[in-house]
């Protein structure tokens, strides 16, 4: 069949809207008609090459971040049915590996293809004129239908509405698990926040629901900081300077429990400054990309972390699993004490998809969304 998708042809940080070929669903697949897609920064480092990926997985059908209703099973493919309504992962989840059995499926070894644009077998479901594309993180939800593997697919109820769940595919997953898994952030502690776009706003948000006493959030958007107001921030700053000192002077001078730095383009001195605002045994989380060609260098003093045994943590989609942690999250939405709705700013056709990122760029969303209404 053909569908429409938004189609990265290099990496010049521009994506072409146009008709690509799809493969019905094999065993072990489904053919999704999308509902929703989060544009996410992680989508444009891959458009703009801050985020290289293979030369062979280009062209390559975009998105990662998204939600819809399953059009049709793969032979053999017990436990789904046409009409279930899903939130596709980015991460696929084997449910066999050691970081699958262990609880950390962010980590399933299936993973390490998620660049390549294929399956684990090295296979693709989309063409153009012949010749096989990419599907980004084997799911494109830049396009108005997807073929995907049930290992990044969890099911949902059908009483969320799709656009609301397809953010919690990533953005609010990868916020609100930066604070409660990879911060631990527990109850009365200090936390910063740094950057708060579509990840940082859910870090604050997963903050607050740890119990934290006081929560800092930093952008230079005055738009932003107003935002993280109501969605549990208890101060919000231009600057970390001014956060830092803020942290400080809740906590005798010792600095805040946790910074998590969420900034779209991260460089080490925001890393610098995160170490610098926290506490003695403190935890800095990283959760933001930078220019994957840049060599970051950290200016951070290894005499500073070792003496005062403060922690770097990384924090790949939050720490989170995504068979366990969104429906968590999305059971949270259903009583009204997380925000899903409120992260939406515009919604764009996909024909838009380039003014969406445009306006990303200038700080003018919280969460831009494609949204296909269809469904």
């Amino acid at each position: 069949m053909q569908t429409r998708a938004a189609v990265l042809f290099d990496q010049s940080g521009k994506w072409g809207v146009t008709d690509v070929e799809l493969e019905p669903p094999r065993q072990g697949e489904l053919l999704v008609r999308m509902a929703a897609a989060g544009l996410c920064h992680s989508d444009d480092h891959i458009a703009t090459g801050d985020l290289p990926v293979p030369p062979e997985a280009l062209p390559m059908a975009g998105g990662h971040e998204g939600a819809g209703v399953v059009e049709e099973v793969g032979p053999n493919t017990p436990g789904w049915k046409a009409g279930d309504h899903v939130v596709l992962s980015f991460l696929p989840m084997c449910g066999l590996c050691r970081w699958c059995a262990s609880g950390m499926q962010n980590l399933c070894d299936n993973g390490a293809g998620v660049l390549a644009g294929v399956r684990a077998d090295g296979s693709r479901r989309m063409s153009m004129g012949g010749r096989p594309i990419g599907q980004a993180a084997g799911v494109s939800t830049f396009s108005e239908w997807s073929t995907v593997a049930v290992q990044s697919a969890v099911k949902i109820p059908e009483d969320i509405p799709l656009e609301a769940a397809c953010l919690t595919s990533c953005g609010v997953s990868t916020g609100w698990g930066s604070a409660v898994n990879s911060a631990q952030v527990q109850p009365g502690d200090v936390v910063i926040v740094m950057g708060v776009g579509g990840i940082g706003m859910n870090a604050v948000q997963g903050a607050s629901h740890a119990g934290a006493s006081v929560i800092i959030a930093v952008d230079p958007v005055a738009m932003k900081r107003e935002a993280s107001l109501r969605f549990g921030a208890t101060h919000a700053t231009e600057s970390m300077e001014e956060a830092t000192e803020l942290a400080r002077s809740y906590t005798n001078g010792q600095g805040a429990d946790s910074c998590i730095v969420c900034v779209g383009v991260t460089t080490g001195e925001h890393i610098a400054q995160g170490v610098d605002a926290i506490r003695k045994a403190g935890t800095c989380v990283m959760t933001g990309l930078g220019r994957m060609a840049d060599d970051l260098n950290i200016p951070v003093s290894v005499r500073h972390v070792v003496l005062y045994q403060k922690r770097l943590q990384g924090a790949l989609f939050g720490a989170s699993s995504p068979s366990k942690d969104i429906p968590r999250m999305l059971e949270l939405y259903r009583q009204g004490r997380l925000k899903l709705d409120e992260m939406i700013t515009t919604r764009y056709s996909l024909e838009r998809i380039n003014d969406g990122y445009a306006d990303m760029r200038a700080g003018k969303n919280l969460r831009g969304i494609v949204s296909y209404g269809t469904v």
